[in-house]
């Protein structure tokens, strides 16, 4: 059995120990595109990053956008850059090809703009301003579908920090040389993190017990990818605990779906309802009632609206989030 496996090489510390030298990162798979239109990365991607310590997206100084994920084919990082109106696109990992080749649809390819028609003044300026916003389209159900999870009747920044904990606990070191990245769990080891594990991230059981939920049909979950938006909510929605909020907020990312309009959230009718008629404290039909003109494209035109920073302004406390951990 001598010599059968190679050793990893080593170096010593300065205390002595041993520790392994991380293995060179194989070169990259590689792929140029030019869109017929202005891009802007931060408005395509930006949807994906969940908060600013998201362990599986990075925005570099540079302005190129890195992101891992979990792939069919395999854990796989892309790095995008846009240089002169054309797109550099670098893939590690064993889901290196899968993502170039989803590389037009991530950045909004089988979007459709056009078919938006602006009907209030505000959406015709931002939308002017804003000539890159193209609607995503990932071709992953479960990468958006757990944070979403997560950031059910919570802050933001508690769900971020769930996402974040255990991403990085439980996830993997993504391929590539990006050692500050990593990629969310398989479903198998979701579904063995032991209880007292989220209960220190901070989510409680109804959302924990939802996600258990989830990854046990992910497969069947991921087919929804490509299905029309509309049965991919539905199909989402068989869960217990997935509600219309969670199935907008993950097809909006994995379908590119134009006209899934999140309602059930705490901010956005309000948010709506002041930039598209004054009025700071509708409920969502009212939200509802004011997107109906645009019919097949709400979630675009919502978009627009946050977009505008046109939003209410605060006349109470910031909430403050609660820590079950501390319990």
């Amino acid at each position: 059995m001598a010599g059968r496996y190679a050793p990893r090489p080593t170096r010593t510390t300065v205390r002595g120990g041993q520790v392994a030298i991380p293995a060179q990162a194989a070169p990259p798979r590689t792929r140029s595109w030019t869109p017929p239109w202005p891009l802007d990365l931060g408005l395509a991607l930006g949807p994906l990053r969940r908060g600013p310590g998201d362990p599986t997206f990075r925005t570099a100084p540079d302005g190129s956008v890195w992101r891992a994920t979990r792939t069919p084919e395999g854990p796989g990082t892309l790095r995008v850059a846009a240089r002169g109106g054309t797109v550099e696109a670098e893939a590690w990992g064993a889901g290196a090809r899968w993502l170039l080749d989803r590389l037009p649809a991530l950045l909004g390819a089988e979007d459709d703009p056009s078919a938006f028609t602006p009907r209030h003044r505000l959406l015709a300026v931002t939308e002017r301003r804003r000539p890159g916003l193209r609607l995503t389209r990932t071709g992953l159900v479960m990468e958006s579908l757990i944070p979403s999870i997560l950031e059910q009747k919570v802050t933001t920044d508690e769900a971020y920090r769930a996402w974040r904990l255990l991403v990085r606990k439980y996830g993997e070191p993504a391929p590539g040389p990006n050692d500050r990245l990593y990629v969310m769990p398989e479903p198998r080891t979701w579904a063995l993190i032991p209880s007292w594990e989220w209960h220190r991230a901070g989510v409680d059981a109804k959302r924990s017990t939802t996600i258990l939920r989830a990854v046990r049909v992910a497969r069947r979950l991921e087919e929804a990818a490509t299905m029309d938006p509309e049965d991919a909510r539905r199909r989402l929605e068989l869960i217990p605990g997935i509600g219309p909020w969670t199935s907008a907020e993950t097809v909006q990312r994995s379908n590119g779906a134009p006209d899934a309009v999140t309602t059930g959230d705490y901010h956005l009718p309000s948010i709506v309802g002041y930039a598209l008629a004054g009025r700071r404290d509708a409920d969502d039909e009212e939200m509802l009632e004011l997107l109906a003109p645009y019919a097949g494209q709400r979630h675009r035109a919502a978009r627009l609206v946050l977009l505008s920073g046109h939003i209410p302004p605060r006349h109470g406390p910031r909430f403050t989030p609660g820590n079950i951990a501390a319990l």
